[in-house]
């Protein structure tokens, strides 16, 4: 399996059952369609952004073919304007190069710097789907399991109405 060998550890001391699907690079959502087209899983559009201060950092999480209301998001965050965080800040908090963003990578936030915003909508998956820190996979979780993960990582998470 591709990916971070730390992640597949983790998700089975968990106890959350995977599904693992191998393919091309896919560093965009377009290129990633392509291969999801047989997986049966919400995929997700994964966004990481910080605040126009860069002490705040934001992974926003929505449905695959939905786009993301960020004006909306700056006002009620009161954070200023919202800019997509670099290369470096994606390395340096998430562990990730850019094309590979995915919630899974706060494994390696062990600060717990970032914060999580999901869309309300996504809790209607019964099966969610995201690459496993590397865009040459796509891996499926429950809904149920995902929260299960993200309870574990100790960062902040909320659902909002993002579109």
């Amino acid at each position: 399996m591709n990916g971070d060998p730390a992640l597949y550890l983790l998700l089975d001391s968990l106890g959350i059952a995977f599904e693992y699907h191998a393919h091309p690079p896919a560093p965009t959502i377009e290129i990633a369609r392509q291969y999801w087209k047989d997986i049966d899983a919400t995929h997700c559009k994964n966004l990481f952004f910080r605040n126009h201060k860069g002490n705040r950092h934001y992974l926003v999480i929505i449905e695959h073919s939905q786009e993301l209301a960020v004006r909306d998001l700056e006002q009620r965050l009161k954070q200023g304007k919202l800019s997509f965080a670099s290369g470096e800040r994606m390395q340096k908090y998430l562990g990730l190069t850019p094309g590979s963003v995915s919630p899974f990578g706060l494994i390696n936030d062990t600060g717990r710097h970032v914060h999580l915003f999901l869309d309300q909508h996504l809790r209607e998956s019964a099966r969610i789907s995201f690459h496993p820190c590397i865009n040459t996979a796509s891996i499926v979780v429950s809904f149920g399991d995902f929260e299960k993960f993200l309870t574990f990582t100790g960062n902040t998470f909320e659902y909002l109405d993002l579109y």
